[in-house]
């Protein structure tokens, strides 16, 4: 019986150990770490630019030492005395994109890239790690945050843009908080931007597992003003001035459209509470990009803004990757190895396909998949082949989805699975 008794008082202080997580190890504040990723094709680098400061803290209390997805790279917190574990966060980055691209091979560049943390109560060591296609790790820096520096920038008096929640589920501190950031939108453009940013936000709680989980979200739309309207065009010789900067030709693809301006993003949501990014570029012209927790940057005024944005945020907010592909392998094809497994869950190159749906594919079911008319129209899960921009060596779960087809009305059963799993991670 007292064996029992023993048992049952380690499980509750075990379970209150863990609910005390967050208020033992840090304050509700919130540090801001900006950093510099340098570098090319065989050789990259991390440095710490700034750290910055403001009251409240908007991200997740729970899992605070475990990420749903590996990423491209991620930031974990020590206890600097014992060096606990007490935060960690993965993310990827449009710098690590641009390192599989053949300017890579022949030129150094530099990114911005900022992450936002709890603010630790005790001196922190915050271990950044860069990881290459190969799942190799490719860079990594270490340094302190004292929570005590007096070189930390505090913000908090700074006051926040004008906002307005399009959804709230909820308190920032139990929910999700998007904010929605308007580009190339001018002053006199904001009525505009706010029906853009509404269009998105009910586009995206339209879809599943979004849709089942919305009181755990909050959209904020935040008016972020540019001096000129619509977005540079540089194979057009358009430069303009917008709230990030963003522009076409990004890597030289002339339809990605993104921003390195990182830490004007940052500025322009300071005292908002915001985890997640979704940029709407005033334009009509197709484009955008999603990167896992960093943005969304997506054309509000193309005829498939609606597919798009929620394509988008399933890579940004999701992790999820490109289920489309090309015939002769063009755009991209080298951001994955195909003799590695890639980390997002919904392709495989079947290195490691026990760690993605093989326990979603009904038993008997071929691999390379068949496509069939059925198996389309019912979005049956198998392993069919392209994916990940190449027609070989990737798979893919369905033969339609979100991730692949802006026709697709819904997200395929493992992608929505996995995005399942991100909200949970975060919110429950």
């Amino acid at each position: 019986m007292r064996r029992l008794f023993l048992v049952a008082v380690a499980i509750i202080s075990s379970t209150a150990l863990f609910a005390q997580s967050f208020e033992t190890n840090f304050h509700d504040a919130t540090i801001r770490i900006d950093y510099t990723f340098a570098g090319n094709a065989n050789e990259q680098f991390v440095a710490l630019r700034d750290l910055s400061s403001t009251e409240g803290w908007w991200g997740r209390r729970i899992n605070l030492a475990t990420v749903p997805l590996k990423g491209n790279g991620d930031l974990t917190l020590y206890d600097a005395e014992s060096q606990e574990v007490i935060y960690k966060t993965s993310f990827s980055s449009l710098f690590q994109e641009w390192i599989t691209t053949p300017e890579a091979q022949s030129a150094t560049h530099s990114f911005e890239f900022t992450l936002l943390v709890p603010k630790p109560q005790r001196k922190a060591v915050a271990e950044l790690v860069l990881r290459v296609n190969t799942g190799e790790v490719g860079a990594t820096l270490r340094h302190t945050i004292n929570p005590e520096d007096v070189l930390i920038r505090d913000r908090s008096g700074q006051q926040p843009l004008p906002h307005k929640y399009l959804h709230k589920g909820g308190d920032s501190k139990e929910c999700i908080d998007v904010v929605i950031l308007a580009e190339g939108y001018t002053v006199d453009e904001m009525p505009m931007f706010m029906e853009d940013a509404l269009v998105a936000t009910e586009e995206i709680l339209s879809y599943e597992p979004f849709k089942s989980h919305r009181d755990k979200f909050n959209f904020i739309a935040v008016a972020s003003p540019s001096a000129d309207s619509n977005v540079s065009v540089p194979q057009e010789d358009a430069w303009r001035e917008t709230a990030v900067g963003s522009n076409f030709m990004t890597f030289y693809m002339e339809r990605y459209l993104t921003s390195g301006n990182v830490y004007a993003m940052y500025d322009l949501v300071t005292n908002i509470p915001a985890e997640h990014f979704i940029i709407l570029a005033n334009t009509d012209t197709y484009g955008g990009g999603g990167i896992y927790n960093s943005y969304t940057l997506t054309t509000a005024h193309h005829p498939a803004f609606r597919p798009v944005v929620v394509h988008e945020f399933g890579h940004s907010f999701g992790g999820l990757g490109d289920e489309y592909f090309y015939e002769g392998n063009l755009d991209n094809d080298e951001m994955h190895s195909v003799a590695h497994e890639p980390w997002e869950p919904n392709i495989t190159t079947l290195v490691d396909f026990e760690s993605k749906w093989a326990d979603m594919v009904e038993e008997g079911t071929e691999i390379p998949t068949v496509v069939t008319p059925e198996r389309t129209a019912n979005y049956t899960v198998g392993v069919y082949e392209g994916g990940g921009y190449r027609s070989k060596g990737i798979y893919r779960p369905a033969d339609v989805c979100r991730m692949r087809n802006n026709a697709a009305e819904r997200f395929c059963p493992v992608c929505e699975r996995a995005i399942e799993r991100v909200i949970l991670h975060q919110a429950e």
